[in-house]
């Protein structure tokens, strides 16, 4: 198998300038439109800070949390403000966060930032979270619901549910291609950053949405993690979104009635 044109999703997708320009103008216009609070501080770090996006529901219920992609490498919070839309047509208030990219960190030092994300909000707020993300973003969704946050000195249920979109949960296979020149992901970094090795603390449901014209390598991926948890037991769910690629899924939530962003509110309500 080709793995390096298997994660190429630029490749695969040839019109993504178009998709990702459109990312970051429904982006601006939707911080514009809405009375949002940007660039909080969560850590010591220049990359540590997160754009609040209120519902007006008066702070009740969880919060939800939308943790951007990129392959780790690329992007930040702001170009993906547009997905708080949907949840916020809801009630749901959003955070969304960035992150330090590689190389200047490794994937599990992105991890434990994500972690110290989550626990500030569990602080700040003191809501239960529901994490959703999008590719490298739904890596790290699905980490946080993968994570014992009793060994954080956190509420068990800080993660309360995660919808993870088109996430990657073995991260070995990306050794074997070009990105790992900035990855510079190791055998033991690739095993230790990879949710599906991780043991499954009790915890709410996991759903993994991917789009259908996705790689063969996406769609696996996708897959495993649920099989693998709802053989232990955790609720969990798999669609693969007809028509949509690894771009174009990657901002369905700015669209209130779409059936990802009704499933995350369902998620919500769990």
């Amino acid at each position: 198998m080709d793995l390096a044109g298997e994660y190429n999703n630029r490749a695969r997708v040839p019109d993504h300038p178009a998709v990702i320009s459109r990312w970051h103008a429904e982006a601006k216009a939707y911080r514009e439109a809405t009375s949002c609070e940007l660039d909080i501080a969560y850590g010591a770090l220049a990359r540590n800070r997160f754009d609040f996006f209120p519902a007006g529901s008066g702070g009740q219920g969880p919060l939800v949390v939308f943790i951007h992609g990129g392959y780790w490498l690329n992007f930040d919070k702001s170009v993906f403000s547009h997905v708080s839309r949907g949840p916020n047509t809801h009630g749901l208030d959003v955070a969304v966060p960035s992150y330090t990219l590689c190389p200047e960190i490794t994937i599990p030092g992105i991890i434990d930032e994500m972690r110290q994300f989550c626990l500030f909000l569990g602080r700040r707020y003191g809501r239960p979270l529901v994490v959703t993300g999008h590719s490298a973003g739904g890596h790290l969704a699905a980490a946080m619901a993968a994570t014992d946050w009793q060994l954080y000195g956190a509420r068990p249920d800080l993660v309360r549910a995660c919808l993870s979109v088109s996430g990657l949960f073995d991260l070995r296979p990306l050794m074997a291609t070009p990105m790992n020149d900035s990855l510079h992901l190791t055998a033991t970094d690739a095993v230790a950053a990879s949710p599906l090795f991780w043991p499954v603390p009790d915890g709410g449901a996991l759903d993994s949405w991917v789009g259908a014209d996705e790689s063969f390598e996406f769609l696996r991926q996708a897959r495993s993690l649920p099989a693998a948890w709802a053989g232990l037991g955790r609720p969990c769910r798999y669609e693969a979104v007809a028509g949509e690629n690894h771009f174009t899924i990657g901002d369905l939530l700015s669209r209130p009635d779409h059936p990802m962003t009704l499933r995350l509110v369902e998620l919500a309500a769990t």
